[in-house]
């Protein structure tokens, strides 16, 4: 009967424990009704790929029990029903020694991954759950809403539209060849005897001037070897320099030049006392050696005037064989003549390209260089098309498949949905048989902005950082790859350097709006106003540039230029009038009848 009784009492004791327990934690439920929940920042915003946020958790003193635990469970919820756990905060009551006196107060910082535009309204929850580990009972809070999500300004970079083709190698502007003619004369003489006239470098200058090249300008150098009084050396000089200059003059009167001669620049440069064509001719001459070449050497570098070395030489074992076999070849008028290349004019070689990828001229029509050129003079997409093509077909250059996929890529940006796909991936075909011709910074970059269409970020940053090591073939793409790489750093969140690579990208609409986004989420908000109204400079359209200067006035606190640049953003983009409406980045201004007339 004893024993009866003892167990009844066991039972009615476990029972009150139990009851107590029970009772502990819906106190402690009730009790977090007063917690305190902030989530910096709030709304939740998104960089990157991810929503990252902070969340202090201050729970009211005396509410933790020993022995329980206390968690703030977090939740993203959006759509109908999806939700994405997010993780928690734990309280027990032995991490809180002063519990009893002062708020337990606990900070985490949390992630979740971005799956979507669904996501980008929704809603960050806590429930908060009482539990005791030794049995296992647990009472929960309501859901307790704690931050909107989702302000996804990042979103509003765009893509750039710069397209980077290589080099031609074709130069469209004028080039001056040179032509040389050297005349020898006879020791002491300016007399162009006709032994020199007959020769093959006279019937060279001949032939030449006869051919009425266009001619800018003849240089004729006199020279003299190094013999006799400086006065004599002057005007040997002068004057063999001036008999070529006549005999110029007559080879183009006699082939009736009308007048051509006035416009040529003849240049007459008499050298005198100059040691450096002696020095010149020995080092090529075999016909002494080295030790007696030296000998020369140093009387040339010694002390003393030209004479007095002139003399020096006389005593010289070699002088002899010197003076018949090299100072002959001194006593020269050295004659260059520069006259202008023969092209094709730009209306010529865009004709005979359109001819040529017909198949109505031959290959050899237009060198690879100038069918590449052709490429450039023309706006048409379907034209440049159909000359990268030939130029693949002529000559299979990295330069023609880099510049047909860049074609590819622009067409893209004005096809269909249905098209630009397909688009694409030509043009990735291109850039990649490019980069197998030859390694190149313009199929690198071309190559990021094709991952950047297709949403593969990882590959479009690995493409520019190769494309940014390298050196273009042409100086203005290395301003379009910042521009390129300034986009790709928005989309990684790394703002600060999208900041300052985008300063050195090239002024277009696009890096300049995209300067002015990443200005914004760097809080440099008048700089990006700055940037956003140098976009419209160059694109007055530009919608989200208009936009841009709306969000930036928002964080400014300037309501009539927020209310202002909306109305022109919905003006010239109708769809952005929906996405204003719920952009949370306006949500102090949103309920306001100022921001709904801006939106009418």
């Amino acid at each position: 009967m004893i024993q009866v009784n003892r167990l009844i009492i066991a039972l009615i004791l476990t029972g009150a424990v139990a009851v107590s327990g029970c009772n502990s934690l819906k106190k402690m439920v009730k009790m977090a009704e007063d917690q305190e929940l902030t989530v910096e920042p709030s709304p939740l915003e998104l960089h990157g790929d991810s929503v990252r946020f902070d969340m202090t958790a201050k729970l009211p003193v005396k509410m933790l029990k020993k022995g329980k635990v206390y968690t703030v469970n977090t939740f993203y919820q959006y759509g109908d029903s999806a939700r994405t756990e997010v993780g928690s905060i734990e309280f027990r009551a032995e991490d809180f020694p002063n519990g009893a006196e002062q708020e337990p107060s606990k900070s985490e910082s949390f992630a979740f991954a971005y799956e979507g535009e669904e996501m980008d309204r929704g809603t960050l929850y806590v429930q908060g759950v009482a539990s005791n580990p030794e049995n296992g009972k647990t009472a929960e809070t309501p859901d307790m809403q704690v931050a909107e999500g989702l302000i996804t300004t990042p979103k509003l970079v765009e893509v750039p539209t710069f397209v980077a083709y290589g080099a031609s190698g074709y130069n469209n502007q004028e080039e001056l060849e040179p032509t040389n003619v050297n005349f020898y004369f006879a020791q002491g003489s300016a007399q162009l005897r006709s032994s020199e006239t007959r020769s093959g470098r006279g019937d060279s200058l001949r032939n030449f001037i006869a051919e009425k090249n266009v001619t800018r300008s003849v240089t004729i150098t006199g020279t003299h070897s190094p013999e006799g009084p400086e006065r004599v050396n002057q005007n040997l000089s002068q004057n063999r320099a001036q008999r070529i200059e006549e005999y110029y003059r007559e080879q183009m009167d006699r082939y009736d030049y009308q007048g051509a001669a006035d416009s040529i620049d003849f240049i007459l440069k008499p050298v005198v006392e100059d040691w450096t064509q002696l020095r010149d001719s020995l080092e090529a001459y075999d016909g002494i050696s080295d030790s007696e070449k030296q000998e020369y050497y140093s009387i040339i570098d010694g002390s003393g005037s030209f004479e007095e070395k002139e003399d020096q030489m006389h005593q010289l074992p070699t002088y002899r064989q010197v003076f018949r076999d090299i100072y002959p070849r001194l006593r020269t008028a050295q004659t260059n003549i520069l006259t202008v290349k023969e092209k094709k004019t730009d209306a010529q070689i865009i004709t005979l390209a359109k001819q040529l990828w017909q198949k109505l001229v031959g290959e050899d029509t237009l060198s690879n260089e100038e069918l590449l050129y052709s490429g450039t003079l023309t706006p048409s997409l379907e034209e440049k098309e159909s000359i990268f093509k030939a130029a693949i077909e002529k000559e299979d250059s990295w330069q023609a498949h880099n510049n047909l996929g860049a074609v590819y890529l622009q067409q893209a940006t004005e096809a269909g949905e249905s098209e630009r796909a397909d688009m694409v991936e030509q043009a990735v075909t291109h850039l990649e048989s490019s980069l197998q011709r030859q390694d190149n910074a313009e199929a690198h970059a071309n190559l990021a902005i094709a991952y950047m269409m297709q949403g593969n970020r990882q590959q479009a940053q690995d493409e520019i950082e190769q494309a940014s090591e390298m050196s273009p073939s042409m100086e203005e793409t290395s301003a379009g790859i910042s521009g390129i790489r300034g986009a790709i750093e928005i989309m990684n969140a790394n703002y600060d350097q999208a900041v300052s690579t985008l300063s050195n990208a090239e002024e277009s609409a696009v890096s300049q709006f995209n300067l002015g986004l990443a200005q914004i989420l760097t809080g440099n908000y008048e700089n990006a106003i700055t940037s956003f109204q140098d976009a419209l400079s160059q694109d007055q359209n530009m919608a989200k540039a208009h936009y841009g200067i709306a969000i930036a006035n928002a964080q400014l606190q300037n309501e009539q230029g927020l209310y202002d640049a909306l109305g022109k953003a919905v003006d010239a983009n109708p769809e952005l009038r929906e996405k204003a409406l719920n952009d949370l980045a306006f949500a102090n201004y949103s309920e306001s009848q100022e921001f709904r007339n801006a939106l009418q």
